[in-house]
């Protein structure tokens, strides 16, 4: 198991990470503009818990293969860019706001939820990510660094969780506070969709 030492920087590390700006937030925060609280708590679920999938690839050496094989790199890439302009076309299209009461989650919530971890697990860059992060912090003492790795990709699952999920409650709130109105809705929703593209072509964009 890692030792306190290794345990106390990895927590400080991830903290700094997962507070720093990136597409995952950026989808967050536009989510819970755009749908309210409950929204995007939800994606802040689904977004934690594709860590999980990236984390049990991380220890049965999948991962490796994101890492050396071209074709499963760019074939992953170019699948989460198709979603995201799926994302992107998604958001122009609703009928009418949505209601953003916080309450139990119906069908459509809970695509909100399937939104974040697909979006997570479509992205190649995050499982090299937790391939070459997660070890850094096992100590060469280690008897089994698989479980090492488990168990630190649980921990960050659950900071990612904390952190995020406060972000979605915290971001929809403030939202719902100034009630955005129609037409103000139906152009966040295209500024949205703009981001989405954009996010699309940095992912296209990216290297392995």
């Amino acid at each position: 198991m890692t030792s306190n030492p290794e345990l106390g920087y990895f927590i400080i590390a991830s903290l700094l990470l997962i507070i720093a700006p990136g597409p995952d937030i950026i989808f967050l925060i536009t989510q819970s503009l755009n749908n309210g609280a409950k929204a995007g708590f939800l994606t802040a679920l689904g977004l934690a818990s594709g860590n999980l999938i990236h984390t049990a690839a991380a220890a049965l050496g999948i991962s490796v293969l994101i890492k050396t094989s071209t074709l499963t790199f760019t074939s992953l890439k170019f699948l989460g860019a198709a979603y995201l302009l799926y994302l992107a076309y998604s958001v122009i299209t609703p009928d009418e706001p949505p209601d953003k009461q916080f309450i139990a989650p119906s069908g459509r919530e809970i695509s909100f939820y399937k939104k974040g971890l697909f979006l997570n697990v479509l992205n190649p860059k995050i499982s090299l990510f937790f391939l070459s992060f997660l070890p850094q912090f096992i100590p060469t003492s280690s008897t089994n660094q698989h479980i090492d790795i488990i168990f630190l990709g649980i921990l960050f699952t659950i900071m990612v969780t904390i952190i995020f999920g406060g972000i979605g409650l915290l971001t929809g709130t403030v939202e719902q506070k100034f009630h955005m109105e129609s037409l103000q809705f139906k152009f966040f929703n295209w500024v949205t969709a703009f981001i989405f593209i954009l996010l699309a072509i940095n992912l296209v964009l990216s290297s392995q």
